[in-house]
C-alpha cells in the first residue's frame, strides 16, 4: 500500500515538471519523436522550447494553448521541455526560454513576434501559406510585403554582416517577452524599410545570442546602438539617443550618415576639349556641322562618339560663349546629328604662323584713258 502510494507521489511530481498535459491540443515533443513528427513531415510546425521553472514560459501556456486549439488541423503546434531534453535544444541553439521555432521540414526559422495566440496563428498561417506557394513553385502573394527590411543577426553572423562591413548599422537588442520590444517592432521595420540603401537595419535576440549583448554591455531592453560606417572599434560604437517612433529613428540615422559621409575627391574635370580651323579649309567639316549659313566666326559643340552637335546662334562673346556651353552641360540645348552619320575626314592643311593675314598687294590702274569729265552728270 505504502509502495502504490509512493510510486503515485512519483508519478504526480515528475508530471509536474510538464506545462502541458495530455488533454491540451500543444504535441509534446523529445528527441524519440521530433524528427518523425517534425523533420520528417510535409507539415508546418510551431515549436516552442521551454523550461518547467521558467515564469516567461508559464505565463505563454495559455496564449500557446488557445493558439493550437485554434489551428488545430492547419498547422501543428508543439512544444519540448528543453531542461529535460537539453540535447535537442543545444541541436537548435537554445540558450534562452521560451524559444520558438517555426518548422517546415528540415527548415526553421526563430520567430519573432509577440507572445499573443492571435500573432501566433497569424505567423503559423503565413507560414503556411508559403509552403503551399512553394509547392506551386511561386512565391506567396503576399511575401514580398510581409518581409521585413530588418536584418536578423546572431552571434555567429554579426562580425560579418556588422563589424567587417563598410556600412552604417542601426542594432536593435531585445528580449522577445519585452513588452518595450513588441511597441517599438513595427517602428523599427518601417524605418527599415525607409532606410534601406543608406543605413542597414538589425535586430538581435539577447537572449539567445547573449555573446554579443554581453560584448556591448546590454542590461535593458530595447538597447539600440550605432556601428559607423567604415572601420569599426569598440570605441566607435555608439548608443541610440533619439525617440521611439520611425520618424525618429530614421531622422536621427540620417543625420549620423551625414557626419559618417567622407569628403569627397576633388578631381578636375575637363568637360570640353577646343579646336579650331581655318575658315573654309575644312568645307566637309563645316557642312557635317552645317555652319555655311553663320558666317564667320562661328562655333560648334560636337559629341564625336554619339554623332551629335550643336552650334552657336546667340552672340559670339565671352557670356555668349559661356551660356551656350551651360546649356548644353545641363542638357537643355539643341542638337542635331552629324551629316552622313560619321566625323568627315579632316584634311591636312599648313600650321598657322601666329601671325595676321596679308592682303596681296594692290595693281597700279592705268587712267590715262577715262575722261573724268565726259563721265560727270
Amino acid at each position: 500500500m505504502l509502495r502504490t502510494l509512493y510510486l503515485g507521489v512519483l508519478l504526480c511530481a515528475a508530471g509536474s515538471l510538464a506545462l502541458y498535459d495530455s488533454s491540451s491540443d500543444v504535441i509534446e515533443l523529445t528527441p524519440n519523436n521530433f524528427d518523425k513528427l517534425v523533420l520528417n513531415s510535409d507539415e508546418v510546425w510551431i515549436v516552442e522550447f521551454y523550461a518547467p521553472w521558467c515564469g516567461h514560459c508559464k505565463n505563454l501556456v495559455p496564449e500557446y494553448k488557445k493558439a493550437a486549439r485554434a489551428l488545430k488541423g492547419i498547422v501543428k503546434v508543439g512544444a519540448v521541455n528543453a531542461d529535460e531534453h537539453k540535447s535537442l535544444s543545444q541541436k537548435y541553439g537554445v540558450k534562452g526560454f521560451p524559444t520558438i521555432k517555426m518548422f517546415t521540414g528540415s527548415k526553421n526559422t526563430p520567430y519573432q513576434g509577440q507572445r499573443t495566440a492571435e500573432a501566433f496563428v497569424d505567423a503559423a498561417l503565413k507560414a503556411a501559406k508559403d509552403r503551399a506557394y512553394d509547392n506551386l513553385g511561386k512565391k506567396s502573394s503576399g511575401s514580398s510585403s510581409d518581409k521585413s527590411d530588418v536584418i536578423e543577426l546572431t552571434d555567429s553572423n554579426f562580425k560579418e554582416l556588422v563589424l567587417d562591413s563598410e556600412d552604417l548599422w542601426l542594432v536593435e537588442f531585445y528580449a522577445p517577452w519585452c513588452g518595450h520590444c513588441k511597441n517599438l517592432e513595427p517602428h523599427w521595420a518601417k524605418a527599415a524599410t525607409e532606410l534601406k540603401g543608406k543605413v542597414k537595419v538589425g535586430a538581435l535576440d539577447a537572449t539567445v545570442h547573449q555573446e554579443m549583448a554581453a560584448r556591448y554591455q546590454v542590461q535593458g531592453y530595447p538597447t539600440i546602438k550605432m556601428f559607423p560606417s567604415g572601420k569599426k572599434t569598440s570605441d566607435s560604437v555608439e548608443d541610440y539617443n533619439g525617440g521611439r517612433t520611425s520618424s525618429d529613428i530614421v531622422a536621427w540615422a540620417l543625420d549620423k550618415v551625414a557626419e559618417n559621409v567622407a569628403p569627397p575627391e576633388i578631381i578636375q574635370n575637363k568637360m570640353w576639349g577646343w579646336i579650331w580651323a581655318e575658315a573654309g579649309a575644312q568645307p566637309a567639316l563645316e557642312d557635317a556641322l552645317e555652319l555655311g549659313g553663320f558666317g564667320y566666326p562661328a562655333m560648334a559643340v560636337v559629341n564625336a562618339k554619339k554623332l551629335k552637335f550643336s552650334t552657336l546662334r546667340g552672340s559670339f562673346s565671352e557670356n555668349g560663349i559661356n551660356e551656350f556651353l551651360r546649356d548644353l552641360s545641363f542638357g537643355r540645348g539643341q542638337t542635331a546629328p552629324v551629316k552622313g552619320a560619321e566625323m568627315p575626314k579632316i584634311s591636312a592643311t599648313e600650321p598657322w604662323d601666329g601671325k595676321d593675314g596679308e592682303l596681296p598687294p594692290e595693281e597700279d590702274i592705268d587712267l590715262s584713258d577715262v575722261d573724268l569729265e565726259k563721265d560727270e552728270l
